[in-house]
């Protein structure tokens, strides 16, 4: 117990020094970019009495449409494609996520998809492994992660919210916006049969995805991409821990394996980097048996080694971007068009949903939306209002790509193995980390306080029971390693919005008077 007191006050120590300097320079140094942009321009009704348009209608934007709509909002809503997607992400919603679609009430989404209940995570590290579980003990016995096709999942939203009648889907491809004296008024978009339409309201966000081509004009988007993914699906297998997310940290980065049916396993093999071998000439398939297959778990090994022969091997760029929004008059952004993080952690359903209910508690006591200046001043508490749940979900997911992923430098693979240790403690030291993953608590000191006592309980590891000149060394490293690991990350996504949200004076933001 005291050895706990005296790791906290360490902690709180250091943590308290870190945060001061990175919160002045980042706070200093933080340009105000946006100042100005939210010009007003001549009122234009919306066409058909439309109040909103919503671009896009994947989980964010059919998500989106139904909130709105179910508060009596006239929403029109155009999707690209309207065929079930299929894609190799955005499979697994956090627990944290699960509750924002309860409180959304779209929670039967996951009902008649073949979904699968996630209750924690396992953790596998060289012929090491532990087991993380989810803390659900103050949640009612539905509450858990789901894990499921993504297709069947965006179907069933696009179902949900085309059933009320004051929401409109149609199939069209969005070209541009409409703007006027920097007042967004709609949109230019061309229908199946290749017809170009105009389609007029107060408020357009877009909620295009990760490939947008209008975010531009929004924000400065800075995509990084730090490697793919690679999936696979295996079949007639069973997890060493059923019902949990499994992670590998493999050489050189980390191998991912979930449920997303009764029948099927997904398995995600990251690549760092931006190209990853040919599939084509069988690079790829070389590359998983040699490379992969013998650091894949034993109960694992045949059916993945089946499922690369079967050749239903795909790949997906993995993107992270901070949100950086212009506050433009008559349009908003969401989804993936607005923020990416790595998706390791799985959070990106979470702050999508964490958005929307923000975004909608935000709309709910306007009654009319032409006042496009105030409006665009009103919003702008949006993206205070959402920093600390999409920031601690975005830091974590960065910092524990880069902490389990392997290096050449040795300190860095001592953080790795400290963390490893330190989620095998149990207690706190594994439900509170957990907790942040899961989106149950995200607290931004918390993840910070986690992070720093995973590495100085990697400095306490090198110095026991004897400390050397070379321990030491190594020791140093590995703190300054791990603050160069989540201050940058902290600082893309600033400090003072993700850390002291109520200093920022959009915090305080009153509706406007209609």
């Amino acid at each position: 117990m005291a050895d706990q007191y005296l790791l906290g006050a360490v902690v709180a120590s250091i943590l308290g020094f870190l945060l001061l300097h990175v919160g002045f320079h980042g706070w200093k140094g933080r340009a105000r970019r946006t100042a100005g942009k939210c010009g007003s321009g001549p009122v234009v009704p919306g066409d058909g009495g439309t109040e909103v348009i919503i671009v896009g209608a994947g989980v964010a934007g059919s998500a989106l449409a139904y909130a709105l709509g179910k508060d009596g909002r006239r929403v029109h809503v155009i999707e690209r494609d309207l065929s079930e997607p299929d894609r190799i992400v955005g499979e697994l919603l956090q627990p944290g996520g699960y509750l924002k679609l309860l409180e959304l009430g779209l929670e039967d989404c996951v009902d008649e998809i073949d979904a699968q209940r996630v209750l924690g995570y396992a953790l596998f590290k060289d012929d090491k492994s532990t087991k993380l579980s989810y803390p659900l003990e103050k949640f009612h016995s539905d509450i858990a992660g789901r894990s499921f096709h993504n297709g069947r999942f965006i179907q069933r939203m696009r179902e949900k919210a085309a059933s009320l009648p004051n929401v409109r889907l149609e199939q069209g491809t969005v070209t541009s916006l409409i703007e006027e004296n920097g007042t967004v008024k709609g949109v230019v978009y061309k229908t199946k049969s290749g017809e170009e339409f105009k389609a007029l309201s107060p408020l357009t966000i877009v909620c295009d995805g990760c490939f947008s081509n209008l975010r531009r004009t929004l924000c400065s988007p800075k995509v990084d991409v730090p490697s793919c993914f690679v999936g696979l699906v295996l079949e007639n297998c069973q997890l060493p821990f059923p019902d949990h997310g499994h992670v590998i940290l493999a050489n050189p980065s980390p191998i991912l394996f979930y449920p997303i049916s009764s029948t099927e396993i997904r398995c995600l093999v990251d690549v760092p980097g931006q190209k990853v071998p040919s599939i084509a000439n069988g690079e790829m398939a070389n590359y998983l048996k040699t490379m992969v297959a013998p650091q894949v778990p034993t109960e694992l090994h045949d059916s993945f080694v089946a499922a690369i022969d079967k050749g239903s091997i795909r790949t997906m760029p993995n993107r992270s971007m901070p949100a950086a929004p212009h506050p433009t008059a008559g349009a908003l952004l969401m989804g993936d068009a607005f923020n990416m993080r790595h998706p390791l952690t799985g959070g990106g359903m979470t702050v999508a949903l964490s958005d929307i209910v923000v975004l909608r508690n935000l709309l709910k006591p306007l009654h009319d939306l032409h006042d496009a200046a105030a409006l665009c001043k009103y919003l702008e508490s949006f993206y205070t209002l959402r920093k600390p749940v999409a920031s601690t979900i975005n830091t974590l997911a960065g910092a524990l790509y880069k902490v389990f992923s392997a290096s050449p430098d040795q300190a860095r693979n001592e953080m790795r193995q400290a963390c490893f240790d330190y989620l095998s403690l149990g207690g706190v030291f594994s439900s509170g980390p957990i907790a942040l993953l899961s989106g149950l608590n995200p607290r931004p000191l918390s993840l910070v306080a986690h992070f720093f006592a995973v590495a100085i309980y990697g400095v306490g590891r090198l110095l026991l029971p004897f400390p050397s000149l070379e321990r030491l060394w190594i020791g140093a490293r590995l703190i300054s390693g791990a603050a160069g690991i989540i201050f940058p990350i902290i600082k893309a996504e600033g400090v003072r919005q993700m850390f002291f949200p109520a200093t920022v004076p959009a915090y305080y933001r009153a509706p406007p008077v209609n």
